[in-house]
């Protein structure tokens, strides 16, 4: 046993030597917080603010402990929950994102300083004018009220270009000016009588559909805890507890690296919302061992990114949109939890199908035994790192509410940090911990902000039926031409808006379409939308999660891209499933077997469709064997048993032919020279 614990010691320090070494596409070396910020606008913040440092920590620590507060006393009226929740974030976003990446990387520059305490001060006009401005509703706003709803409408723009970036402040900009200027439009069906200035912004940031609706409601009650829940399970080492875990149970087997690499980042996903920050943080350690272990560098960077991105579909959190899908369903998030659950394993499955197939085509396989931590004494040793997860659901699944729920598992993850001597927090780790679980919503709530401007505007004007009867028209009534529609959609807007924000707008606009106009189940049609926009993030041209993991990888970002969406390619069939199917998302009536099977061709299908996208199936197949494998997989995709039973008899028969021919694919260890 000491003999296997020093192997795997020396091994991780080989690994940290890997992990050093991550560079951009350019070749210049990066390191692992540069790579973030390159990558990630969240990260891009001023890390040197001098005396205003303590200014952003008390700030911090106060929203941190006012969400705990509201969430166990019970929250707020929503308009003045909301307004302490996007007030003072807004002031913080000024104090630490500076208005051009790079500038101003030292110090806090004076106008930033006016726009942070006047941000301030237009989200808490809404506590102190609450009354006047519910009367100002009947009988008009002030000339103060229509300059601090301007005011508040366009510091949110700003603080949400700074800290999530451009596409989705466009977007918004362009609704408002819809909203003003609809009446000039001549097409017919998206022209409006239009609004006023005044109408506009008043009901932007004053009205409870707009700014401060049901995204920011959302986030003020359940996304924020659940964000701090994330940020004190690192500070508790569970990644690295995930990571050892993969890398035990999958280590040994084909193509273990690879497969490690993906079973840690479900684990990882199921506490973090960020695609880009789990590639980072779990790639600099698995992608060095998979071009280790002779994977090509666009492979290791596309397992990891489209691992990471699936992070999101894995419950119980699933990033900050499952959340907003409560209100937009009107269903409860144990039922949204279990729906997910047989959709994310699919997908998983899919992408650890893809990493077998791949290897076995490569000739890569396991890891030695002795190179491998050991399970056993790691379940024993922290399994106590779990006791939060387990919290977090049995609540869930106890009746109560998610706010409850990210309660009880904050203080779960509290008192397991004091179990180890390496994790106890001292009282300057907890302001720190408090401090970061403000920080790592900021980006959160801006972009729910502007969100909700999208979506006000969308009530507003009726744009909302109006594109949905577009939806219906454009596919003549053709339901799959609908969901193809719908997908490309939620994709492009994918590619420049957070999963949060894209789910608002397509959960607003095409969501109702497909219920609506073609009788989609509500929450199959939720769902959908909600994992197109998150597999915006590997899917070129702007696959951000794919372009971080080439950077560690040294691979083409754009190879690296492609490759992510062939090994996640259940994630762009999976969707069709449950809407043609509801039973994968336990919608509907059905019995266990029932579900047991429709589970099971599924995972055959997705067995079909990965290998012949990797090209591999027991041997390298020739094209005609990828079209059949292809085909079948989706045959047992399909709800209908006869046509089950054709898919399984065609990759039956593939099978049977390729077991005839000889075996020609070289074997490779994962202790050869690394490829470059």
């Amino acid at each position: 046993m000491a003999n296997n614990n020093k192997n795997h010691r020396d091994n991780t320090k080989e690994d940290q030597r890997f992990t050093s070494e991550i560079t951009d596409e350019n070749g210049e070396q990066l390191s692992e917080q540069e790579l973030l910020e390159k990558y990630d606008r969240e990260s891009n913040y001023r890390k040197n603010i001098g005396k205003w440092a303590w200014i952003v920590t008390f700030l911090g620590v106060y929203l941190t402990l006012f969400h705990l507060y509201t969430g166990y006393y019970g929250t707020l009226q929503s308009q003045i929950q909301g307004a302490v929740h996007v007030g003072t974030a807004l002031g913080i976003i000024f104090l630490l994102y500076p208005v051009k990446k790079g500038l101003h990387k030292n110090g806090i520059p004076w106008y930033d300083v006016i726009l942070a305490f006047t941000a301030i001060f237009v989200g808490y006009y809404k506590i102190i004018q609450f009354d006047a401005i519910l009367d100002a509703r009947v009988h008009g706003y002030s000339s103060l009220d229509i300059i601090v709803s301007v005011l508040g409408v366009l510091l949110l723009l700003e603080a949400t270009r700074r800290c999530v970036g451009l596409p989705i402040v466009i977007v918004a900009s362009v609704t408002i000016l819809y909203a003003l200027f609809g009446n000039i439009i001549p097409a017919n069906m998206l022209s409006h009588a239009g609004f006023s200035f005044e109408k506009v912004f008043t009901d932007l940031w004053f009205r409870e559909n707009a700014v401060f609706g049901i995204p920011v409601q959302v986030s003020a009650k359940f996304i924020f805890l659940f964000l701090l829940f994330g940020v004190l399970l690192v500070h508790t080492g569970i990644g690295q507890f995930f990571n050892d875990i993969a890398y035990a149970l999958t280590g040994r087997f084909t193509g273990g690296t690879a497969k490690a690499a993906v079973a840690a980042s479900a684990m990882q996903g199921m506490v973090s919302g960020s695609s880009i920050a789990n590639t980072v943080a779990s790639g600099s350690f698995t992608i060095p061992m998979m071009k280790k272990a002779r994977f090509k560098p666009e492979f290791a960077a596309a397992a990891e990114a489209s691992a990471s991105t699936g992070g999101q579909l894995m419950p119980p959190i699933m990033g900050a949109a499952a959340f907003i899908m409560i209100e937009y369903t009107g269903t409860d998030y144990a039922t949204i939890m279990l729906a997910a659950l047989i959709p994310s394993l699919l997908y998983f499955s899919g992408i650890f199908m893809g990493t077998h197939f791949e290897a076995k085509k490569q000739g890569i396989i396991g890891m030695p035994k002795d190179q491998l931590p050991n399970a056993k004494k790691l379940l024993v040793t922290k399994g106590y790192m779990l006791l939060p997860l387990v919290a977090i659901i049995g609540t869930l699944f106890a009746g109560y509410t998610p706010q409850r729920a990210a309660l009880m598992g904050i203080l779960v993850a509290f008192l397991a940090s004091f179990v180890r001597k390496d994790t106890r927090m001292s009282f300057k780790k907890i302001i720190f911990v408090l401090e970061q679980g403000t920080r790592v919503a900021l980006p959160v709530i801006a972009a729910v902000g502007t969100a909700g401007i999208i979506a006000g505007v969308v009530g507003m004007t009726g744009l909302g039926s109006k594109i949905a009867s577009g939806i219906i028209a454009l596919s003549q009534g053709i339901l799959p031409l609908a969901l193809l529609f719908t997908m490309i959609a939620c994709i492009i807007l994918g590619m420049g808006l957070p999963t949060t924000a894209n789910y608002v707008v397509t959960a607003t606009v095409a969501a109702p379409a497909l219920i609506n106009g073609f009788g989609v189940d509500m929450l199959s049609a939720h769902l959908f939308v909600f994992y197109f926009g998150i597999v915006a993030d590997i899917t070129p041209p702007v696959c951000l999660a794919a372009y971080a993991g080439a950077g560690i990888a040294r691979a083409n970002p754009f190879k690296a891209g492609t490759t992510a969406v062939r090994l996640a390619i259940a994630a762009f069939i999976i969707p069709y499933i449950f809407v043609f199917n509801p039973i994968l998302v336990q919608s509907g009536d059905f019995t266990t077997i029932e579900l047991i099977i429709a589970v099971i061709t599924a995972l055959i299908g997705m067995i079909g469709v990965s290998s012949s996208v990797m090209g591999y199936f027991k041997r390298k197949a020739f094209v005609w064997e990828r079209l059949i494998l292809v085909a079948a997989g989706l045959m047992l995709i399909s709800p209908n048993h006869y046509v089950d039973i054709l898919g399984f008899v065609l990759i039956g028969v593939v099978w049977f032919i390729q077991s005839r021919r000889e075996d020609d694919m070289p074997k490779h260890g994962p202790g050869q020279p690394l490829q470059a």
